[in-house]
């Protein structure tokens, strides 16, 4: 459809809908037409009513901020300007038939809903009381969600994070601060000096011991601080607060090495004496153990000719085959449809949480290792699997590169949200209507 033909039908719209209104104080009447085009974006337009309904909600948000609105001309250049890029975004998602289903879409308004902490009747009548109609709820939603989608569908295929990246932020500083977790910590010093006698020091040593035995023995940390600790924090119950471990003085940050919540250290010395020190939490750990299954299976897929009843029939055969003797993987090469795993045995490897679909992880947490499971359905046709073994892996150093890499993709996509919409707005065909505003894009282009 041509931009003549789409403002057209617009028009006649809008003319059906328009109210006429008087001129106080004026004999003749004149009719005002209330909508108008403001901006022509490639082939589609943005209405003075948009704009202003637009125009409205933001101001009304900034006043209940309680915050400086900008003068009303600039609020209404870059309210226009998010228009504007909003058609844009639209527009790539009708082309690249980006769309949001009902499932999604009921989904995201039942998250509304829960953040509300409103049920599905009061939040109804919250959008009545004002003045929004569930079906135009629903659509606001759904473009929102559709806008997002082309965003991150857009701008994380121009964000490259590599290995390299991810070492150089780990080795950082800063990367050091971040993957260091924080403890809660009890502190006793029994304090001795430097140049003190031998015999002052053993003193103090034995005295540190006895404290470590007791406090492990399950005596209270805190009394025995208030009791024995010459530290700054012994009226507190030798409490240091919430510590990352890169802000400890390197003695307790190692001191503090292979310890657990609940350990107590064994005494160590400094040169104001013997310290103690108690984990009583942590928070920000990484360890990452993971139970991972060795797996392997045989599909069949139903089709037009193949039924749920044929293929079931034929695991059922093929499973008694590898139970009188039958090799598994010659078995998967011969007969199974899964074109990844069919040339070599099934073998699907050791699994991850969350990898398999929840029907395929079902049946394979239910089957025990050595053991062929039954024939069982899901999303891509029937299956059985048997289970080679299971084994806990500690994957905590793939899931601090992975956290890491998340963090840099996050830095960087704002500065490329940023970069995309600036591209695609000057890719595009833009007319500014308003004479006004006609003017500051004139200028903002020339810079």
């Amino acid at each position: 459809m041509t931009i003549m033909s789409k403002l057209n039908c617009k028009r006649v719209l809008l003319a059906l809908a328009a109210l006429c209104a008087l001129t106080a104080g004026v004999a003749n009447a004149q009719v005002q037409t209330l909508d108008r085009v403001v901006a022509v974006v490639d082939d589609d337009v943005v209405m003075a009513s948009e704009l202003q309904q637009r125009l409205d909600t933001i101001q009304a948000q900034i006043k209940a901020q309680n915050v400086q609105a900008p003068p009303i001309d600039v609020l209404r250049r870059q309210v226009l300007e998010q228009l504007i890029i909003e058609r844009l975004q639209l527009q790539i998602a009708n082309r690249a038939n980006v769309s949001i289903s009902d499932a999604e879409l009921d989904q995201a308004i039942a998250r509304v809903q829960q953040n509300a902490g409103a049920s599905p009747q009061e939040f109804k009548k919250r959008l009545a009381a004002d003045g929004v109609s569930e079906k135009a709820f629903r659509e606001q939603i759904r473009r929102e969600m559709l806008l997002r989608r082309v965003e991150q569908g857009s701008v994380n295929s121009r964000i490259k994070i590599n290995d390299q990246d991810i070492n150089d932020f780990l080795h950082s500083k800063e990367g050091e601060f971040w993957k260091s977790p924080q403890y809660q910590l009890g502190h006793i010093l029994i304090p001795v000096s430097s140049s003190a006698p031998a015999e002052e020091v053993t003193k103090a040593r034995e005295k540190a011991a006895q404290i470590v035995k007791q406090a492990r023995g399950g005596a209270d940390f805190r009394r025995l601080a208030i009791a024995n600790s010459a530290g700054q924090n012994a009226l507190q119950g030798g409490d240091l607060g919430w510590r990352k471990t890169v802000e400890l003085p390197t003695l307790f940050a190692d001191a503090l090495r292979d310890h657990k919540v609940g350990d107590v250290t064994d005494a160590f010395r400094s040169d104001a004496g013997f310290h103690i020190l108690k984990i009583h939490e942590e928070r920000g750990a990484t360890e990452q153990v993971v139970e991972q299954t060795k797996v392997r299976h045989i599909l069949v897929k139903t089709s037009a000719i193949v039924s749920d009843d044929q293929a079931y029939n034929k695991l059922v055969k093929l499973r008694q085959q590898i139970l009188d003797g039958a090799d598994f993987a010659k078995v998967a090469r011969d007969n199974s449809e899964d074109i990844g795993t069919m040339l070599k045995g099934g073998d699907l490897g050791w699994s991850m949480p969350g990898q398999f679909v929840p029907e395929f992880t079902q049946e394979m947490n239910n089957t025990p290792v050595g053991e062929i499971s039954m024939p069982f359905r899901s999303q891509f046709g029937w299956h059985i699997l048997q289970v080679e073994g299971r084994r806990k892996q500690d994957m905590t150093e793939q899931y601090i590169r992975n956290q890491a890499a998340n963090l840099l993709r996050n830095r960087r996509y704002e500065e490329e949200l940023q970069n995309w919409r600036r591209e695609i707005r000057d890719q595009a065909y833009v007319e500014i209507k308003l004479p006004e505003l006609k003017d500051d894009a004139d200028k903002q282009d020339k810079e």
